[in-house]
């Protein structure tokens, strides 16, 4: 009873029809269930009312209870309401068309009265609330704020304003396609206002409260969103880069195919190695001339320039065209900045993807660029062939790949990248290997300084270490790899020493009991002395370990679990796994002659050698060291592991890292993959750069909602995107959530530009147009400060002017709604009605709620609520009534 009469919920923003009907904010509804049929015919319509009628009785429950009758798209419903001597009926009239004298309020108060059918005289007042809603489509006055970028203005890397390496953002459309003006008089008693088929008196300007929503355009299409989708499909492609390109793609031309039979001349033929000098059009184009000769000249899929322009992107250090192209390209190519320590940057980590400013990070920026505007799958196909191409011409010449942090590779980030990072340490240690080359033929010609590049560093302490160092990397080549290792002892000893002869001998090689000369030594290790000799204790050059993948790791990982338990599988994966120990104790005894595995312990595992001050027999304090109680088991890895090393220096090793094989293998692992393999490597990359540009555009826009919507994707990315092959419907989640973003910082650009929130000088103002457009974003409807006359108000009344006044001026014959034309046939057109007032067109929406209180059915009666709302728009009449009645005497 009293939510019929209470006015604080007239009009609510969000609610269910019933609430904006009857008022009310607890009831039951009963509807067929979804497969069953609707209930139609009059005769179990009253069954079901009735029944509901009994029951209320039966159990004097006090909720309202409605049913739903005829189509569901109607949304008719009836119900009752039963209280100690008070009975509601909720009733409802729903129509097409729209009876003429209905379409005002002196029509619909009539209705009321009849309906109420009080017999009293005077009438116990009506209070009544009308809320007319216009709506605005025509935003003609304002172009749209984003162009769509121009396809065909590809100059200097950049197409549309966009350059490659950034992503784009924004709605191509307006993202608002309707601004609806609600204005209400929330308390009207009888008589205070005229409203009838001649005049009324209903003027928008004059409503005491304006309140407004606006209405967001089906899925508006937004720049960033495409890119992403687009880049998403081609994870499903299912083609390779052959098939994509045609057959011939990687085919060789005909002279480089040549007879096998002359497969052996051609190895044993001294061959001089091409040192190309460098510009950006031999760089490329190896895999174009081999796609001309099968078609035609111009049907490769990206043209040049914009070919030209990504590789220069990509690798800024082939900038330099002059002659001396190879010394600049070398030298420069290693230069990679230390990492910025932010958190946006540190993303990569969390997403698996790679650091903002490295080549992959580029490389799958580009990628997206072509999908979307060069060529789709041909041009990525393309750019990818030419990027394995431009890899293998790096590790063939020893440039280092810029845009990738040094070392080994960084297991936080996606597989490509760490491929990446492997073929970088591949072409650092063959670099290094042939400059050592390159060094030791100087260090043999007359007038050579007996210097090593790297040597002067450490000559300091050791003065053989000089001259060792020039033939350090002579002997790693991978031919003699091999022949090192085939050198029987005695050979290796005599070798030894007839160096040792050659090179003036060291000082203490006589003294030691076998003719050994130290070799490898990097610097004494502190003050610490070998325990027999009592020779200082030399740190030696060791191998530096593989550097591995996670690919790597994972096989190496499956190989060591499937050895098994046994005591032989044991035995052989402990042996696998101590190669690098291995590889170090042979340095160890190359470095220093005579040494004990007790010298070893002590430099290499300090903590497995114990020491202890014990007294001796004359009563001094002495220091005794032993090795661990682990170190002392039967049959123990190092103890074999120490027997069976040889003094070999590094140099001379069987490497533990083979560059070249590992080059090939990196190598043909980036030529075998498909498109769609390189977008699922490739798709967090896109999805963190989406992320920090959305970050940054959100930041210009301050939206309090956005920030928290942020932060949900940045976690649940970190979640999918951490696992090796996440599912495509949780990356479409994270993918939409990013266009829901973008589409809402959309849609406050939009609403800035209407309200002129950049143009406003006045401080205060601002401001407030600023609260009131973030308002507009996150809450369903938005009440107007000062309704038509406050800073908000006065630009939506100017909206609507210009609205008016082009559909005037307009010479086109404009499409009469049909409310608006119903009404004019009817002779009661609005503009007669309205006089003055056309600045607004006619009213969308007509809503009017009627009040009273009044004794039902006899005059003696209760006075008990009477309520109706009616609803009235271009196809669509309603009234919803609640009608009491007073149950005591009848």
């Amino acid at each position: 009873m009293q939510d019929l009469l209470c006015m604080n919920n007239d009009f609510p923003p969000r609610a269910h029809c019933l609430v904006r009907w009857y008022g009310l904010r607890e009831f039951v509804v009963i509807a067929p269930a979804a497969n069953n049929e609707a209930v139609v015919s009059e005769s179990k319509c009253n069954l079901l009312l009735s029944s509901i009628s009994i029951a209320l009785g039966n159990t004097g429950c006090q909720v309202p209870l409605f049913v739903q009758i005829h189509q569901k798209w109607r949304r008719m419903y009836v119900g009752e309401c039963q209280g100690p001597g008070v009975r509601t009926d909720f009733e409802m009239v729903h129509l097409r068309k729209v009876p003429s004298q209905y379409t005002h309020l002196s029509g619909l108060l009539e209705i009321f009265k009849t309906k109420i059918g009080c017999p009293l005289t005077p009438l116990p007042p009506v209070s009544m609330a009308i809320r007319l809603t216009y709506v605005l489509q025509d935003w003609q006055q304002y172009f749209w704020p984003q162009q769509p970028p121009d396809i065909d203005a590809l100059v200097g890397g950049e197409v549309g304003g966009l350059e490659f390496g950034k992503l784009p953002f924004g709605a191509c459309e307006d993202p608002i396609s309707e601004l609806h003006l609600a204005t209400t008089w929330p308390h009207l008693a009888e008589g205070i206002i005229v409203d009838n088929d001649v005049y009324s008196d209903l003027d928008p300007m004059q409503a005491p409260q304006w309140s407004v929503r606006v209405r967001k355009a089906d899925n508006p299409q937004c720049l960033l969103g495409d890119f992403l989708t687009e880049f998403f499909k081609l994870c499903r492609r299912k083609e390779s880069t052959d098939e994509i390109l045609g057959r011939s793609a990687f085919e060789e031309e005909g002279k480089e195919v040549a007879d096998i039979t002359h497969a052996l001349s051609k190895l044993t033929e001294p061959a001089p190695v091409p040192i190309h000098k460098l510009s950006v059009t031999n760089m490329v184009h190896s895999a174009r001339k081999k796609i001309r000769k099968h078609r035609g000249v111009d049907e490769s899929p990206l043209n040049n320039d914009v070919l030209n322009t990504i590789l220069l992107f990509l690798f800024p250090d082939a900038a330099d065209k002059l002659a001396d192209g190879f010394e600049s390209r070398a030298n420069t190519s290693a230069g990679n900045n230390p990492p910025p320590e932010n958190e946006d940057y540190n993303l990569f980590s969390q997403f698996k993807s790679a650091p903002s400013d490295s080549l992959t990070y580029k490389l799958a920026l580009c990628l997206c660029m072509i999908n979307f505007y060069h060529g789709g799958v041909k041009g990525v196909a393309h750019l990818w062939q030419e990027f394995v191409l431009e890899m293998r011409y790096r590790w063939e010449n020893n440039y280092l790949i810029p845009g990738l942090a040094n070392g080994s590779p960084d297991l936080r980030c996606c597989l490509l990248h760490q491929k990446l990072q492997m073929l970088n340490c591949c072409i650092e240690r063959k670099k290094a290997r042939d400059e050592g080359k390159r060094g030791s033929v100087s260090d043999r010609s007359p007038g050579a300084s007996g210097d090593g590049a790297k040597g002067a560093e450490h000559s300091a302490d050791n003065p053989d270490k000089e001259k060792e160092f020039g033939k350090s990397w002579e002997s790693w080549s991978d031919s003699e790899d091999e022949f090192f290792e085939c050198l029987s002892d005695t050979e290796d000893l005599k070798g030894n020493g007839q160096e040792n002869g050659k090179k003036g001998g060291a000082k203490e090689g006589n003294k030691e009991p076998v003719n050994l000369k130290p070799e490898g030594r990097l610097h004494p290790h502190g003050k610490l002395m070998l325990l027999h000799p009592g020779e200082p204790l030399y740190v030696p050059i060791t191998q530096e370990p593989a550097p591995m993948t996670e690919d790597l790791l994972e096989e190496q990982s499956e190989v060591l679990a499937k050895l098994g338990t046994s005591a032989e599988g044991a035995h052989l994966r402990a042996r696998m796994q101590s190669a690098c120990l291995l590889s170090d104790m042979e340095s160890f005894k190359a470095a220093n002659p005579g040494c004990c595995l007790e010298d070893f312990v002590r430099w290499y595992s300090p903590r497995d050698y114990i020491e202890e001050e014990v007294v001796d027999e004359k009563g001094n304090k002495i220091i005794k060291g032993e090795l661990s109680a682990r170190m002392k088991i039967p049959s123990n890895m190092w103890v074999e592991a120490w027997e069976t090393a040889k003094p070999i220096p590094a140099r001379r090793q069987k490497r533990l890292f083979d560059d070249t094989r590992e080059a090939e293998k990196v190598l043909h692992y980036l030529a075998v993959q498909k498109s769609a393999d390189l977008a699922r490597h490739l798709l967090p990359c896109i999805i963190h750069a989406a992320v920090l540009k959305v970050k940054d555009e959100e930041a210009l826009e301050d939206i309090s909602s956005v920030k928290k919507i942020i932060k949900q994707i940045i976690s649940h990315s970190s979640k999918v995107l951490r696992f090796p092959n996440p599912e495509d419907k949780k990356l479409e989640e994270i993918i939409a959530q990013i266009m829901s973003v973008e589409a809402i910082i959309a849609r406050a650009r939009s609403l800035k530009a209407k309200f002129g929130v950049e143009k406003c000088e006045n401080e205060e103002e601002k401001e407030d147009l600023q609260r009131f457009v973030n308002c507009l974003l996150e809450q369903p409807e938005v009440s107007v400060v000062g309704a038509g006359r406050g800073p908000a108000g006065s630009i939506i009344h100017k909206l609507f002017v210009n609205a008016q006044r082009l559909t005037e001026s307009s010479d086109e014959v404009s499409v009469v709604p049909p409310l608006e034309e119903e009404l004019r046939r009817s002779g009661c057109a609005e503009e007669r009605r309205q006089g003055v007032q056309s600045e607004f067109p006619p009213p969308t929406g007509r809503e009017v709620i009627l009040r009273s209180a009044v004794p039902r059915p006899a005059p003696y009666s209760k006075a008990l609520p009477q309520r109706m709302y009616s609803v009235l728009t271009r196809e669509d009449f309603r009234l919803a009534g609640a009608f009491s009645a007073d149950t005591t005497f009848f």
